[in-house]
């Protein structure tokens, strides 16, 4: 779909105003003067001719109603999982506080804390309704734009003694889904499957792919997800995660307190979240 901008930031000014703007590439943006919007959602936005400067990078959405996450979307991750190839995409949902911004600590609850990983993904958002597209429909006239996402998950919630074999919970904490640090117009992206994706904890990479790894393309879930259900702008499809998680580690190398994830996607940016633990 057709946008106001090409690197959209959201970010609150020196004198404490959270704006929009227009991002230069890199991820140094802090200090930086760019272009404003005015609008109070992302898909609204006109150009206002004026400035401010980045005192502090939000997350590129004010709020998302809803997360759908892709499981088992990367082919190295299935074979790391050993889990069989499934037939449809494997969809689990975050509910709406599940959102942060791209540079926020994440708090971990105290029964997640032995078993806390990562999962860096590509974030697809929605910029206008969808519902049951089809074959003829283009999904990328829907796409308002794309992120950097980190799928936080609490593996202790996700094994089936304590899930049902049901990922949801295990992924749906407050903050949970931090997505940043703008968000890219599909203008700008010609090709989402060509992109590359590294995780790090602490500076050690422990994630790296590219997108053309990914079983289920992006508009074969975007019509999967539109299936009978309305997809509401603003609302974040992360589109799975490449191998490499924690879990698999052996032996696990489970995150720890004041741990830093970092994801980073080209033609996008990185976010670099600390995890603390609640005491």
């Amino acid at each position: 779909m057709k946008t106001a901008f090409g690197r959209l930031v959201r970010f609150k000014s020196k004198g404490g105003e959270v704006l929009y703007g227009e991002a230069p590439t890199g991820d140094d943006l802090v200090g930086k003067t760019v272009e404003l919007y005015e609008g109070e959602q992302p898909w609204e936005l006109k150009a206002t001719g004026k400035k401010a400067e980045i005192a502090e990078v939000l997350s590129p959405l004010p709020a998302a109603p809803i997360f759908y996450g892709i499981g088992l979307n990367y082919k190295a991750h299935i074979a790391e999982a050993g889990f069989p190839t499934p037939g449809f995409p494997t969809v689990f949902t975050k509910p709406a506080d599940a959102l942060a911004g791209p540079f926020e600590d994440i708090t971990i609850y105290k029964d997640c804390q032995k078993t806390m990983d990562y999962e860096g993904e590509l974030t697809v958002i929605i910029g206008k309704p969808a519902l049951n597209l089809t074959e003829s429909d283009d999904p990328f006239d829907y796409i308002l734009g794309y992120t950097t996402g980190n799928d936080v998950s609490c593996r202790y919630w996700q094994m089936p003694e304590q899930s049902g074999n049901q990922h949801g919970y295990a992924k749906s904490f407050d903050q949970f889904g931090p997505i940043g640090p703008v968000l890219v117009s599909p203008s700008l992206i010609q090709d989402p499957a060509a992109l590359t994706l590294k995780t790090f904890v602490n500076g050690e990479e422990r994630q790296s792919t590219s997108t053309s790894d990914l079983l289920f393309n992006i508009p074969q879930i975007i019509r999967h997800l539109s299936r009978g259900t309305t997809l509401r702008p603003g609302t974040a499809i992360m589109t799975g995660t490449p191998s490499g998680v924690a879990a698999f580690m052996k032996p696990p190398a489970w995150l720890q307190d004041g741990d830093v994830v970092e994801v980073k996607i080209s033609e996008i940016g990185s976010i670099k979240n600390k995890y603390v633990f609640e005491k």
